[in-house]
């Protein structure tokens, strides 16, 4: 395995762990999301807003933990892409349009994560999207694909 990928690897393992950190704050007080995210309205943080965001995070970082421990997976992969795309589009939207984030250190951190991963990503076109990856991805699929069927086989089977 490539270093690059090695690194993208270490550094999806760390930004799920801090999202981790962010969804207990979330579920344990949700004053943390009106003091360091939704300060230009923090009357609208509720409880329910809270937990909410906090499953948002909690499901982002499984899918992008998973992602660390199986790069290349394409599919898993592309969903990981999307899980920032959406953080990106989400902080955008609550600094720029509807004014309930303003650009403090809470709403950098993640738009610069989020941008982080989506400029690499173009910047160096993963090597998980060249040619040879995707011919070992297809090998991949197709096995995964043949365990499946004998899975199900033994189930019907039985």
């Amino acid at each position: 395995m490539s270093r690059f990928l090695n690194v993208l690897r270490s550094w999806l393992v760390m930004v799920s762990v801090i999202a981790m950190g962010n969804t207990v704050q979330s579920f344990r007080d949700h004053s943390f999301l009106s003091e360091k995210l939704y300060t230009g309205t923090p009357e609208f943080v509720n409880g329910l807003q809270a937990r909410t965001f906090g499953i948002w995070t909690l499901l982002s970082s499984i899918i992008r933990c998973a992602c660390a421990i199986d790069i290349h997976n394409r599919t898993l992969y592309h969903i990981t892409l999307w899980t920032f795309v959406l953080a990106l589009g989400h902080f955008l939207s609550e600094a720029f349009i509807y004014k309930t984030a303003p650009l403090t250190i809470g709403v950098m951190a993640p738009l610069i994560v989020a941008s982080k991963f989506l400029c690499h990503r173009n910047a160096h076109r993963l090597p998980v999207f060249s040619r040879d990856a995707r011919r070992s991805w297809r090998a991949a699929e197709e096995t995964q694909l043949k365990s499946y069927q004998q899975l199900f086989l033994v189930f019907v089977l039985c």
